[in-house]
């Protein structure tokens, strides 16, 4: 349970992690099929449930782990790449420009959020 530890002092339980690996990768793949809308139009709902698990796994095991966040955020990011290219069947160019929208997505919706609920956490009672 060692790599269980993640930034609690007495270890976080199994359902925390995958309960956090199922929020992201929920998250993630609302954002991708924004990108993927935003970018390419109409698609389908499904293909962005395949991309999302793969960049969440990729953040959950590397923070676990405490190895190096540049080289977590370049897989994810080389991953989603790789997963829009292969289901969306487009140009290197324009699964890039998916990418990058999904990216941008991801940042802006999360900071969003976060503030949010910061700001209903200081809200007082």
């Amino acid at each position: 349970m060692d790599a269980l530890t993640l930034q609690t002092a007495a270890g976080a339980p199994v359902t925390a992690v995958a309960g956090t690996f199922a929020l992201f990768a929920l998250f993630l793949s609302l954002t991708a099929h924004i990108a993927a809308r935003n970018v390419l139009g109409d698609v389908e709902l499904k293909k962005a449930f395949a991309i999302g698990p793969a960049p969440a796994a990729i953040a959950v095991v590397f923070t676990t782990l405490g190895w190096n966040s540049f080289v977590a955020l370049a897989l994810a990011l080389g991953l989603d790449f790789g997963f829009v290219k292969f289901l969306y069947g487009r140009s290197n160019r324009l699964s890039a420009y998916v990418v990058t929208i999904h990216f941008v997505v991801s940042v802006l919706l999360g900071l969003v959020l976060f503030g949010l609920s910061a700001i209903l956490m200081t809200a007082p009672v």
